[in-house]
């Protein structure tokens, strides 16, 4: 699924949420044709990048995904079937199970945080420091509004 260019005009009546998953989906598709060329996809190497050296709790993983422990449950088997990653559970707490790169998984860690290194740099050549400040400004604003916004009570639901 391509995304067509945005057309601008001097009549812009699309919502500021439009632009967010439309920037958001550019910078992703950009990713995942970059990650496809070393047989990796945008949220591999996302799910990698996050993963430390001393491991890192599958309950952490789930967090920073906002995924469910099922959908998790498949992401890390896919990863694990790739040689990318492994698990272990902790002998003190059998419900605690942390995950750990391979060398495999390592390497492609690198080259994922290579691949954000190098397309931030790229963004960062053409967007002003004062631009990028307010626009972290912005979308720190936005990321906390949407966490506290509460529907009113009889507001009809989505």
């Amino acid at each position: 699924m391509h995304n067509k260019p945005m057309v601008t005009d001097d009549k812009d009546d699309n919502t500021i949420d439009y632009y967010l998953k439309s920037a958001w989906q550019s910078v992703a598709n950009k990713y995942n044709q970059i990650a496809a060329r070393h047989g990796i996809t945008q949220a591999t190497g996302y799910v990698l990048i996050n993963i430390h050296k001393e491991g890192t709790p599958v309950s952490q993983i789930a967090t920073l995904l906002g995924v469910k422990a099922t959908s998790l449950s498949r992401i890390l088997n896919n990863l694990e079937s790739l040689g990318l990653i492994y698990r272990e559970t902790n002998r003190s707490d059998r419900r605690s199970v942390k995950v750990y790169l391979t060398d495999l998984g390592t390497q492609k860690r690198e080259l994922a945080k290579d691949v954000v290194r190098k397309f931030n740099a790229f963004l960062e050549e053409r967007i002003s420091d004062a631009e990028r400040q307010v626009l972290i400004q912005v979308l720190k604003r936005i990321n906390h509004l949407a966490v506290t916004y509460k529907p009113e009570e009889g507001e009809k639901q989505v």
